[in-house]
């Protein structure tokens, strides 16, 4: 650490993207947003992230971890159930709990292996208790997100709200108030809307000049949300329709053209 980082006690971005594996980027999106300030700057404006900023950025990366989207972390972290004392008991508590899944897992494996070495019979009872322990610990994969892009983020939202009928969401901004995040609810899980980044590919649908992928989403009155749909004007591909694979279905195009289906299983 150099002598002008210790006389402002803090870390540069860089230093502290390598000390805890997450990318430069993502610490300057959560500055972005207003996850994650860092608290004092160098005379040439590098951002220095002091000790409350390393356990703010903590409770950041676990509350990520049991699986709160950025919007609800920035509310969780003002709760003082969320607070370094408290986070750091609920991480004791997961990794306990995680540990002593293991410890039981392990234990069966143990007594099946001797036993499979001493009988004949296939242990099929008992591999599938082994399977369900697996997939109760198994948390690698915690939670699904889907992440549409557009190019008018704000447009996008408000048709998908007005039209579609989802929600409710929110929408963040950079200090210079550009809109760079989105989110909105679909039923039970969440959809992020992106804005266009060309340097990585990533372009909507009408900058693409052509959907390549389509989002589905379960409702309870397909007819119903159709006509409410057609009312607020949406461009519909087609109308709702019985599919041989067991859905009552239709179709229908978001602001930027991208494909939308709604459907239900039939009875």
């Amino acid at each position: 650490m150099t002598t002008e980082q210790r006389s402002n006690g803090g870390r540069r971005v860089g230093e502290l993207a390598a000390a805890t594996g997450l990318t430069v980027r993502t610490l300057h999106y959560y500055g972005e947003i207003g996850l994650l300030e860092a608290s004092a700057r160098t005379a040439a404006g590098h951002r220095l992230y002091a000790d409350a900023d390393v356990e703010r950025l903590y409770r950041i990366c676990l509350l990520r971890r049991l699986g709160l989207p950025l919007g609800e972390i920035a509310r969780a972290l003002d709760d003082p159930e969320w607070e370094l004392r408290s986070a750091m008991a609920i991480h004791l508590s997961d990794l306990e709990q995680r540990l002593a899944a293991t410890t039981q897992l392990r234990a069966r494996l143990a007594q099946l292996v001797g036993a499979i070495q001493t009988s004949d019979r296939f242990p099929t009872d008992d591999l599938l208790e082994v399977l369900e322990e697996m997939t109760m610990l198994d948390s690698t994969v915690q939670r699904r997100i889907s992440i549409l892009v557009y190019s008018d983020l704000q447009a996008a939202f408000d048709y998908l709200e007005r039209v579609f009928g989802l929600g409710p969401g929110e929408l963040t901004r950079a200090g210079d108030g550009k809109i760079v995040h989105g989110e909105i609810q679909a039923g039970d899980g969440v959809v992020w809307l992106h804005p266009e980044a060309p340097e990585f590919g990533l372009l909507s649908p009408r900058s693409l000049g052509g959907a390549s992928a389509s989002m589905a989403v379960m409702v309870d009155d397909v007819d119903a949300h159709y006509r409410h749909a057609s009312e607020q004007g949406a461009s519909i591909d087609y109308e709702p329709v019985d599919q041989p694979y067991g859905y009552r279905e239709y179709s229908a195009r978001d602001s930027e053209g991208g494909l939308w289906s709604f459907m239900k299983p039939l009875d």
